[in-house]
């Protein structure tokens, strides 16, 4: 597996693993060992990145990559996150966001506690909180790293701005967001700014929440209750019915290269720029395998104008989150 550089010294690989859906988020949770074995796998194949937060589950997605990643501690980055406003004794969600210094403080030895390491590699804020100034954020963030609690600051759809004010106070090695070829707003400012500044992209989301991988359409049902897509306009049949022309796209350029559609929406992540380090997630080996395989997936120039060419022409339809979810984003 190929690595990358996160910010100014965070190697890892090229391809990273989302592991939220392992236990929430997409349908009913995945058997505890068959998500370790997944996990496992993955380190086997070259990764090196692994991506979870306290708010998956809450807690149990830690728990989770703590047990599975334990013994690969040493050979493994893992990043989680902070920031939702959660009962650190009973996990209940009392809603809304906390990013004040003190909670950022225990969220970060409660996570490492259940990740089972003695630093977080990676600690993003989860959505930036309007009520906590950010250079207070990464002023605690900043402390942590002086402490070796954790070892690297990290934003989640933060807007430029924002970034900035951070990055002043403490080096952001890493902004997150969702980013694919049907949704590009990153494009707007956040990655001209990421790329003045030095600093990483982690694509979250980039097939698509499983849209681009072409085994979604119309008549596909989510799991009731417990698959977040059921709540998404942009996973309407109707906008479903739509959105086909974007998979199309993808479906007819990915067999000239003799690839999957999952494997192209991949490869044009990874040729946006050397420090973008999307990570896919999956509960099953077969889809880790097609996914790690876009790594050795090269798009020429002019396959790249080609699919700009056809995606210019194509309007995606549907908001990609709820109104009140959407608000929480680029502030």
């Amino acid at each position: 597996m190929q690595k990358r550089k996160l910010g100014k010294d965070l190697e890892v690989s090229a391809i990273g693993l989302g592991c939220m859906g392992l236990s929430v988020g997409y349908g009913p949770a995945t058997e505890k060992q068959q998500a370790i074995n997944l996990i496992r796998a993955a380190v086997e194949r070259g990764v090196t990145f692994f991506d979870t937060a306290e708010g998956y589950g809450p807690f149990e997605n830690e728990k989770l990559v703590g047990e599975a990643l334990a013994p690969f501690k040493d050979r493994v980055v893992i990043a989680t996150k902070f920031g939702w406003d959660i009962d650190p004794q009973t996990g209940e969600r009392r809603g809304g966001l906390n990013s004040r210094p003190e909670q950022i403080t225990r969220v970060a030895e409660a996570s490492a506690r259940r990740l089972k390491v003695e630093a977080i590699d990676l600690f993003y804020q989860h959505r930036v909180d309007p009520n906590v100034p950010i250079e207070d954020v990464a002023g605690a963030v900043k402390d942590l790293v002086g402490e070796g609690k954790v070892r690297h600051f990290g934003l989640s759809e933060a807007a430029a701005q924002t970034i900035r004010r951070a990055h002043s106070v403490h080096p952001v090695a890493a902004v997150q967001s969702e980013y694919s070829l049907w949704f590009r707003r990153p494009e707007e400012e956040v990655l001209p700014t990421l790329a003045e500044l030095g600093i990483g992209f982690v694509p979250y989301s980039p097939l698509g929440k499983g849209f681009l991988t072409g085994k979604i359409d119309e008549n596909t049902t989510f799991s009731e209750g417990s698959d977040i897509r059921n709540t998404i306009p942009r996973f309407s049949a109707d906008a479903r019915k739509a959105n086909q022309a974007v998979v199309d796209l993808l479906a007819a350029i990915a067999k000239q290269k003799r690839v999957t559609a999952a494997q192209l929406a991949l490869a044009w992540l990874l040729a946006q720029g050397p420090s973008i380090v999307p990570i896919p997630g999956t509960t099953k080996l077969e889809r880790l395998e097609e996914d790690l395989g876009a790594a050795n997936v090269e798009l020429t120039r002019d396959d790249l104008r080609e699919i700009e060419r056809a995606a210019s022409e194509i309007t995606v339809h549907g908001a990609r989150y709820p109104e009140h979810l959407e608000r929480l984003s680029y502030r």
